[in-house]
């Protein structure tokens, strides 16, 4: 077993035009991450209906522990419309006021999180106010346990500020997020955007006092940096079916190779190879 990571933040339903997929990339990345030998714990809401139930059932195949994941009568389990262009790369709609904008931080979330070797946490996963002060708790408390705590950026508009971004990055030891997301971050941060990404990189990696920062690519690949360490990997060749989900593997790989103390080049390297795998599939999960 890798160690034990609890994944906080939306799990869903996307809705393709072929029909409804599981999703939410803190549901993907735990998924990806149990696949991978992690104990996985979600923390996160659904419904008390039929697509709650089919959720759970999708975690439970995957191998991800569902104990804190709470079923909300009041609340629909979450849906996202999603549109795939001819390159693979899709669009979102999400859906508003799901189950998982309203679950909330308890004694046996707590006790998890003390107990966890990394946690996880994106930034549509902090759109409610009660997940977002109970991710602001677990991540504290890690913190001072000294425990992995994993941001993933995932930026879906229109629901992020400035200040969450800041914050999210105040909270992690491990900052991951892409090319696209590079410009938008050092805007929230006050950071200028150098003509060599890197240049940038390193900056919000020593104001944040970072451990490690990455930043994938797409097919380019990715880049690792440390505070004293910087590390490429080139792109894995794929055959593109869709990209959903993608990122959300790659950060599951980046997690365990980090709890397994793996060298940072080989880190890289099998988290790019996962996420081109992910490419090659349908959805964000395979069956």
């Amino acid at each position: 077993m890798a160690g034990r990571i609890l994944s906080f933040g939306d799990m869903l339903w996307d809705l393709f035009p072929e029909g409804p997929r599981f999703g939410g990339a803190p549901g993907n990345y735990a998924c990806h991450a149990a696949r991978l030998g992690g104990e996985v714990y979600m923390v996160s809401g659904v419904g008390t209906g039929e697509r709650g139930t089919a959720a759970l059932a999708v975690l439970k195949g995957q191998g991800v522990k569902d104990d804190l994941v709470q079923r909300l009568e009041e609340y629909p389990t979450g849906i996202v419309t999603v549109e795939v262009d001819e390159g693979g790369k899709p669009t979102f709609e999400i859906g508003k006021d799901a189950a998982w904008d309203h679950w909330e931080w308890n004694h046996a979330i707590e006790q998890k999180v003390r107990g966890a070797d990394a946690v996880c946490f994106g930034t549509l996963g902090q759109r409610g106010q009660s997940p977002r002060a109970g991710i602001r708790k677990a991540m504290q408390l890690a913190g001072e346990k000294g425990i992995m705590r994993v941001h993933d950026v995932n930026l879906r508009p229109p629901f992020f500020d400035d200040a969450l971004i800041r914050d999210s990055l105040a909270l992690c030891s491990v900052y991951k997020l892409s090319d696209d997301e590079l410009e938008r971050v050092c805007q929230a941060c006050g950071i200028a955007l150098a003509g060599d990404p890197l240049d940038s990189l390193r900056s919000i990696l020593e104001k944040y006092a970072l451990d490690v920062l990455v930043m994938t690519k797409g097919a380019e690949g990715a880049v690792l940096l440390t505070s004293d360490s910087t590390y490429e990997q080139p792109g894995v060749k794929a055959t593109i079916v869709d990209t959903v989900g993608a990122g959300d593997s790659f950060t599951a790989a980046l997690t365990i190779g980090l709890l397994r103390k793996d060298p940072f080049p080989e880190i890289l390297r099998n988290a790019c190879e996962v996420a081109a795998q992910v490419c090659s599939h349908a959805g964000a999960v395979p069956a």
